[in-house]
């Protein structure tokens, strides 16, 4: 879900809920284009953090504190000297653009009452922290916008502040049956872009909301509709507006087994087979959602360069594969090539001088083989050739039997360490696989490098009757769970046939009820390479009928005797420790 402005009239409400009247007590610059705002008043003091990124801004209130540098930026010191000390009056949204405005007031130079605006617009990569006068002139901004930048609005200090309308939107919140069906109907374009590019505010995603509470497929052209389908879908559209307009939000966040998807100021119901989690108030909501996508995103921009490393390798051991099975494919006609040659040396002596071809009998299927000759040699000399070829081809695929079995090896283990990069959450995870990396030549070690110590720690789940459960993040934590940390009794689950986690479920000496052993389950298919299946197999036993083979790589191990259940990976309302 963007940034749109329903979450902004959310964002609002809920600041003249907190922050109205408060008092500015300190401001704060802990990011280039981050402010933190410390403010008092009637209910207690607050925190609100705003930012201007270009990749995910922001704005709410939060009980975190963030530390700032040793000398405040430009921007930072021009807010203190104007705003310290002063109140907020007023919070306000323009129509629901993706802007707030704040009111300030507080006394100059000379003792008397004055008013300046600090304005947040949100809006992507056009996002921007403007601090102006009572009469809109700019004082300064988190982000100085040239004509060189912007043929559309110069954003520098002197210049007036106005809110460009380049898309010549509607506001929504104004709107009526009449301007609704002109608007949207008269494009001839899909009904969610219709309703999206014609008001402020509306988001593609809150657009196909209302197209699919109306029953209506937001994909389908305009000129698809009937009448009464269009005024069915007004009426969706009017009561929609009528809860942002009355103020009944609902925040939440939409989750896909544990990662965070999207999230809301209002209930969407367009999303099946997700969890969705409520909020009481939208800051809650937007700190969790952008923390837990700024750790997602951390952590995928510090993994790049071991997915780069992990995926070249993967596609040369692939391609290797491929040439050695397509050569070992070709050696299949050996045994054709030892035939020939016996049968020669059998019959050989009945084929005339320039025969280009000898029949005989195949003494081993009592079938008649024509065999091809070359004219200019003699049938032992023909005999000696096929020998040749059979012993060449013999040799090859001795040798590539044993290359393919390693290459293949190879691929599952580059295959499993790709897993354990999309299992990371830390950069101690991270550290894991880079040292496996190196070990096994992926990644040049450096001269004096040791093995770096290990921190980080398998995931620790509970099941529902209580039963401890870990989870492998890497192949050498699958190593330590199997081999150093269960026990003979304790059960053992993986998904089968595919790279994926090891989980070890601690008895304890009791039996395990069903319901663990799917709780297992769908643990040992989530961290999988099959977790975005509908369906994983899982394989399963207990700890003490699970080997390493020799010589295998970390993770790796056999097992011949195994149960099996079929699960949907989701560990929604599994307790993580």
């Amino acid at each position: 879900m963007a940034f749109d402005g329903i979450v902004v009239a959310n964002l609002v409400y809920e600041l003249n809920q907190h922050i109205l009247n408060s008092k500015i007590n300190k401001i704060a610059q802990p990011e280039n284009d981050e402010l933190l705002f410390t403010l008092k008043g009637q209910n207690g003091q607050h925190r609100l953090a705003m930012s201007a990124s270009a990749s995910l801004p922001f704005l709410y209130l939060t009980k975190q504190n963030k530390p700032s540098p040793m000398t405040a930026p430009n921007f930072c010191m021009v807010l203190r000297k104007h705003i310290a000390n002063g109140r907020i009056a007023r919070i306000y949204q323009p129509g629901l653009e993706r802007i707030i405005h704040f009111e300030i007031e507080h006394l100059d130079d000379l003792g008397d009452l004055c008013r300046k605006t600090l304005t947040i617009e949100l809006m992507g990569k056009h996002s921007n922290i403007i601090f102006c006068k009572e009469d809109g002139v700019i004082i300064d901004s988190i982000k100085h916008v040239s004509a060189q930048v912007s043929s559309v609005r110069e954003v520098l200090p002197g210049r007036t502040y106005f809110i460009p309308d380049t898309a010549q939107k509607i506001n929504p919140l104004t709107t009526s049956q009449e301007d609704f069906f002109a608007s949207v109907f008269g494009k001839p374009v899909s009904i969610c872009k219709a309703i999206y590019g014609s008001y402020t505010g509306i988001s593609p995603a809150i657009a196909n909301e209302i197209c699919y509470r109306a029953g209506v497929d937001g994909d389908y052209p305009t000129a698809s509709l009937g009448e009464d389908e269009k005024l069915h879908l007004y009426h969706h559209f009017d009561w929609f507006l009528t809860d942002i307009k009355e103020c009944r939000f609902s925040p939440n966040i939409v989750y896909k087994g544990k990662e965070p998807v999207d999230f809301a100021a209002v209930v969407c119901t367009e999303y099946e087979g997700c969890e969705r989690v409520g909020y009481s108030c939208i800051s809650e909501v937007l700190e969790t959602y952008y923390a837990s996508k700024n750790s997602y995103t951390r952590i995928r921009q510090k993994s790049s360069d071991l997915r780069r490393i992990v995926t070249t390798a993967l596609e040369r051991s692939r391609k290797k594969y491929s040439l050695q099975a397509k050569q070992l494919k070709d050696t299949e006609k050996r045994e054709k090539y030892r035939i020939y040659g016996e049968l020669l040396n059998t019959y050989g002596y009945g084929a005339p001088e320039g025969a280009r071809q000898l029949e005989a009998l195949n003494y081993y299927t009592n079938e008649t083989v024509i065999i091809p000759l070359d004219a200019q040699l003699s049938a032992l000399d023909n005999a000696k050739k096929y020998f040749n070829r059979y012993n060449k081809l013999k040799r090859t695929y001795e040798a590539l039997t044993d290359l393919i079995e390693d290459t293949k090896n190879e691929t599952l283990h580059l295959e499993s360490i790709s897993t354990a990069l999309t299992i990371a959450v830390s950069e101690d995870d991270l550290t894991q696989i880079r040292d496996e990396l190196a070990e096994f030549g992926y990644i040049r070690k450096k001269h004096g490098d040791k093995k770096s110590k290990i921190k980080s720690k398998p995931f620790h789940y509970i099941s529902s009757d209580g039963f401890h459960m870990y989870v492998g993040k890497n192949n050498y934590q699958n190593d330590e769970l199997t081999f150093k940390f269960a026990t003979g009794n304790d059960w053992w689950f993986h998904a089968k046939g595919m790279p994926g986690s090891h989980v070890v479920v601690k008895t304890e000496g009791e039996e395990l009820p069903d319901r663990t052993f799917e709780e297992a389950g769908k643990l040992a298919g989530y961290y999988s390479k099959g977790r975005e299946n509908e369906k994983v197999e899982i394989d399963y036993l207990q700890r003490k009928n699970v080997k390493k083979p020799n010589k295998g790589a970390p993770g790796f191990v056999v097992y011949y005797t195994n149960y099996s259940l079929t699960i949907h990976p989701d560990i929604t309302g599994i307790e993580q420790l």
